[in-house]
């Protein structure tokens, strides 16, 4: 495994992060402890997850990816040893289950951070994630921004100034954004800068060979402002492991089972994973290793997410650290971005 640090922190963490939304819907409560067994022995020491999941939300299941995690923490004692992340939803109609205001306010962090504390078996989180942003932007699928009515009213102060006061109790280590824009990350420094508020960490937002508009405004405030890219759907739902190229039917891949995430499934993203494959196959490598190595030697990316339902699936994706892609290899994907950008926002 290779390690890097946390920005502007002393915290090791893998370059591969354990994504683990599949647990309580896709995979059973003995097959995520199964992983969390196989990456940490394999040197994956970081792990991420939300309130929100098991994927897709839904009240039946709220809670159950952390529950998982919690188990498992308990059963092995192995809290010490992994860098754990989660996330606080943001609003969202479908999502009033969860409690009385799906928002920031003080009191929705308090709920929402007590309750995954509860459920986590743990006393702090290493990083706490703001899930998506409160007010309308360009997110999920959104390729531009569009002018619309938003009730939103700034109050990026007082986010920061509540997850100030759970850092000082020791409930949260570090602070971290998710789907952001660069407006909104820049927001978020700039209060760091003026006041004196803790400092963004991370970022976790999509990044793949079939969406790679984080490039376009976000990878250089990462740069210049040290801010780590948490990479997410890494392998586009499954598009980038190649297992449909010939028309196969995969009933239990993500793609049949939520079919609401149809950008993965347009011509244009088809068309784009056939030729990163042809650039793979003339390389002698599988389009698993081409999709995850480009990631992971990006110099904005602190780690790569990966997500699994099978073991066979997690030890393939985690073998991929071991793969270098060379300067021909990265030219030619290049190509393939020219002619078919971004087919996946």
């Amino acid at each position: 495994m290779k390690y890097t640090t946390l920005p502007n922190t002393d915290i090791k963490v893998s370059k591969i992060c354990l994504g683990t939304m599949t647990f309580g819907e896709q995979n059973s409560e003995a097959e995520g402890h199964a992983q969390m067994d196989y990456a940490l022995e394999n040197g994956v020491n970081f792990f991420d997850t939300a309130e929100m999941y098991s994927v897709p939300g839904r009240q039946e299941t709220y809670g159950s990816t952390e529950r998982i995690l919690g188990t498992w923490f308990k059963k092995t004692g192995n809290r010490d040893q992994v860098v754990l992340a989660t996330k606080i939803a943001g609003p969202n109609p479908a999502f009033t289950y969860m409690r009385e205001k799906v928002d920031f306010s003080p009191a929705s962090i308090q709920y929402a951070l007590d309750h995954s504390l509860q459920r986590l078996q743990t006393d702090y989180v290493d990083i706490y994630q703001l899930h998506w942003p409160e007010r309308k932007a360009n997110f999920f699928g959104q390729r531009g921004f569009k002018a619309q009515d938003d009730a939103w009213e700034d109050n990026i102060h007082e986010v920061l100034t509540t997850l100030e006061g759970f850092v000082k109790q020791g409930k949260i280590k570090h602070i971290g954004l998710s789907n952001e824009t660069p407006w909104g990350l820049m927001r978020f420094l700039e209060e760091h800068k003026y006041h004196n508020l803790p400092k963004i960490k991370t970022v976790q937002n999509p990044y793949s060979l079939l969406n790679r508009s984080f490039e376009v405004g976000n990878a250089e405030v990462c740069l210049r402002e040290n801010v780590g890219l948490l990479a997410y759907s890494p392998m586009a739902f499954g598009l980038l492991s190649g297992k449909f190229l010939n028309g196969q039917q995969h009933p239990t891949s993500r793609l049949a089972l939520f079919p609401q995430m149809a950008r993965y499934s347009s011509p244009q993203s088809a068309e784009a994973t056939r030729l990163y494959n042809e650039i793979a196959q003339s390389h002698g490598l599988t389009l698993t290793q081409l999709a995850l190595a480009f990631i992971e030697q990006q110099p904005f990316v602190t780690s790569t997410i990966i997500g699994a339902t099978t073991k066979e699936q997690l030890k393939e994706n985690i073998a991929t650290i071991q793969v270098t892609l060379s300067d021909e290899v990265l030219k030619a994907i290049d190509g393939v971005q020219a002619i078919i950008p971004d087919p996946a926002p």
